[in-house]
């Protein structure tokens, strides 16, 4: 017997010390679910953060950070029997 799983949601995984707070992320997110924090990282830049729901997928935030590796899409699956 094979398990499926199901989407349950999907979340928006940011590096802080990756990202140089440009809020090219925030500012291509059609959903606005990404905010500038107002900690700052080791380099001194305030970096994006995760409003915590309402991520679809889309990756418009990934594709948009000049950073290679400061963001990660990831879904949130439940397995079915």
């Amino acid at each position: 017997m094979s398990q499926t799983s199901k989407l349950i949601e999907h979340k928006v995984i940011i590096s802080a010390e990756e990202c140089k707070g440009c809020e090219r992320c925030v500012n291509a997110c059609p959903k606005s679910v990404l905010k500038m924090g107002k900690k700052f990282n080791f380099m001194g830049f305030p970096y994006a953060v995760y409003k915590g729901e309402g991520c679809t997928g889309c990756a418009a935030c990934f594709y948009n950070c000049p950073e290679p590796g400061a963001i990660q899409i990831v879904k949130i699956t439940e397995e079915e029997d």
